[in-house]
């Protein structure tokens, strides 16, 4: 996990392209320039990047159903709930599963658990549309980096 960069997920631990699900870790640095301003002596994991990490296994999730077809863009998250705080070195499962994808919107449900005990959750709403020019490689590099894809979709 990257922080200042929004890259939030580590690795896929799990994928059921046909049943609509994705699990993954990601791992919170000990360090980051995020936790000089969130909070100076205090550090703790801003809850929009909890709403990103959540937002990108469901947007890996998407683009896996979609065999890269169309990139998601996160347009809304709702019922959003933020049960703990969370900080330095802790180690978050994220899952999340596809409620309804079609006519170009697609929405997921997603929470983060650390320890088995959950942390956040919300239902993420998407716009799935054609690969904007010069995404479609970037993306499937990072996929292929947490273990999304396999020797045929890479490319």
């Amino acid at each position: 996990m990257r922080l200042e960069y929004f890259d939030m997920i580590d690795r896929v631990v799990s994928l059921d392209r046909a049943e609509g699900r994705i699990a993954a870790l990601a791992t919170v640095p000990n360090e980051s320039p995020v936790f000089e301003g969130h909070f100076p002596g205090h550090p703790l994991v801003p809850g929009v990047l909890l709403t990103e990490t959540m937002a990108q296994a469901s947007g890996y999730l998407l683009l896996a159903r979609a065999s890269f077809s169309h990139m998601p863009f996160l347009m809304g998250v709702d019922k959003a709930r933020f049960r703990s705080f969370v900080g330095p070195g802790a180690v978050l499962e994220v899952e999340a599963s596809l409620e309804h994808d079609g006519s170009g919107y697609a929405v997921t449900k997603a929470a983060i658990r650390a320890e088995g005990k959950p942390l956040c959750n919300a239902e993420l709403r998407f716009k799935t549309m054609p690969f904007p020019d010069g995404l479609d490689a970037p993306m499937r590099e990072r996929a292929a980096r947490i273990g999304l894809l396999d020797g045929a979709d890479a490319r």
